[in-house]
């Protein structure tokens, strides 16, 4: 369902189109969560570390094409906001020719130099054979990746986070019979995973276009609408490369710091996989909080309502820092428990790692809450730049770690490593976020010009 996201109580508001969001990121999630719990029970640790040490590959690549993706979709909520239909169709058309191009690129290069960039991260040998397996099918499915959150961004910005989720649900279904039957009965390991995963976005993506197809008129192309726009593309452009490079500049970090963790063994491999994609669950409600505001304030700065932007990120930040000390003792407490549904109880050297890692990071949750909140309204806003610095700090910071400290400290410093890299990125976002704030406030002329960039 359509929803205008500049009328109603901002908290009310945020939270409907926030808990349907939520859902269908938890369900994203589910896809490489299933496929190691999958793995580590049925194929064991080696081909769990091998999936495990592509982890940080496959999030840089991965995700910097859903940033790509979401960056896109924020000039759609302008518009919709504004009630210019005419011109959100238009950005519509061309995010598509956009994406196909950006993918048909993207694919070719990372599938082609998977095996060489895993021999970089300094992948052992006894496992590099299953992670570039694995990886190469991802790679290869990375078009029903984009398929998928494309038109899932899309949606979302005109109001509409419940219809992505259906789907995905679906697709989470299906990816997880694919990965029982692919490892269980043929006994495929690492690459039936991998296959299952990708089939499973597929099948979210199509069924979400036939959706838009048959339900959301107001995303029907008129053939004036197809036309290529040049001033369009640079828009998109605009808002689309500065989130992407912010996820990839942030996953550049994450890889410089695995080609340091791929060091200290196996052992060290499999407890930081296990305790990532716990970490990346528990976190993931104050995460879909901060991606609401970038949808929110996108419609709220197309109908200039900059006290409704003010109150929603106020509010939303409560409620974010509220959820974040309930992971925090989930994590501190319970991420032990979590941690066998990925392995034996009887590794207790790899669980009692996994267990220092969420103990040490789910303190400083509080502190990643910030970029969420505060990166994504800046997005929203069209203040993109800053939001990119963020990720430049953090990279920066998760390099030091891993080239200065972890080869030092070992371990303890790996477990430092995120939070030292959001307290980087809060040293940006923060002030800039307040800064910003000011200046609307105290020049309706700025705001205005804002709004009409938006539009350009």
């Amino acid at each position: 369902m359509v929803r205008d996201l500049t009328q109603g109580k901002p908290f009310s508001v945020i939270l409907r189109f926030c808990l349907p969001l939520m859902a269908g990121n938890m369900f994203q999630q589910f896809y490489n969560l299933v496929d190691s719990v999958i793995v580590g029970r049925f194929v064991g640790k080696e081909a769990l570390s091998a999936i495990g040490c592509v982890g940080s590959l496959n999030f840089l690549v991965v995700t910097s094409v859903i940033g790509l993706c979401t960056g896109f979709a924020i000039p759609v909520a302008q518009c919709f906001g504004a009630g210019d239909y005419t011109k959100m169709r238009k950005y519509v058309a061309n995010i598509i020719y956009v994406c196909i191009a950006v993918t048909a690129v993207i694919t070719t290069v990372v599938y082609l130099n998977s095996e060489n960039l895993l021999i970089i991260l300094n992948t052992p040998e006894d496992i590099l054979p299953d992670a570039d397996t694995y990886i190469s099918i991802i790679f290869l499915g990375l078009p029903a990746t984009v398929l998928y959150n494309t038109l899932a961004s899309v949606i979302r910005s005109i109001g509409d986070s419940k219809t992505p989720l259906y789907f995905l649900v679906l697709s989470c279904v299906i990816n997880i019979a694919l990965d029982l039957l692919f490892v269980i009965k043929f006994s495929m390991g690492v690459k039936g995973v991998a296959i299952a995963t990708v089939i499973a976005q597929a099948i979210s993506g199509l069924f979400l276009l036939l959706y838009i197809k048959k339900n959301i008129h107001i995303l029907h192309l008129c053939r004036e609408e197809m036309g290529v726009d040049w001033s369009c593309i640079k828009k998109l452009f605009y808002a689309g490369l500065p989130m992407s490079l912010q996820f990839s500049i942030t996953a550049v970090g994450s890889v410089l710091l695995q080609s340091c963790v791929n060091e200290l063994g196996s052992d060290v491999i499999a407890a930081v996989t296990i305790a990532g994609k716990t970490q990346l669950i528990l976190v993931l409600p104050s995460e879909t909080i901060g991606l609401t505001l970038a949808t929110y304030s996108g419609q709220n700065l197309g109908a200039q309502r900059l006290d409704r932007i003010k109150k929603g990120v106020n509010q939303s930040l409560i409620m974010a820092l509220v959820y974040s000390v309930i992971a925090a003792f989930i994590a501190g407490f319970l991420g032990d428990k979590i941690s066998l549904l990925f392995i034996e109880g009887s590794e207790t050297a790899v669980l009692g790692l996994v267990d220092k890692f969420l103990s040490t990071c789910a303190v400083f949750y509080p502190i990643l809450v910030l970029i969420f909140v505060y990166r994504n309204t800046l997005q929203g806003l069209g203040f993109s730049i800053p939001a990119m610095g963020a990720g430049v700090l953090e990279l920066f910071a998760r390099s030091i770690m891993g080239f200065a400290f972890v080869r030092s400290f070992g371990y303890t410093a790996v477990c430092f490593a995120n939070p030292v890299a959001w307290f980087a990125a809060d040293i940006l976002l923060v002030p800039m976020y307040f800064i910003v704030m000011h200046k609307f406030k105290t020049n309706a002329d700025y705001l205005k010009l804002r709004t009409a960039k938006s539009f350009e």
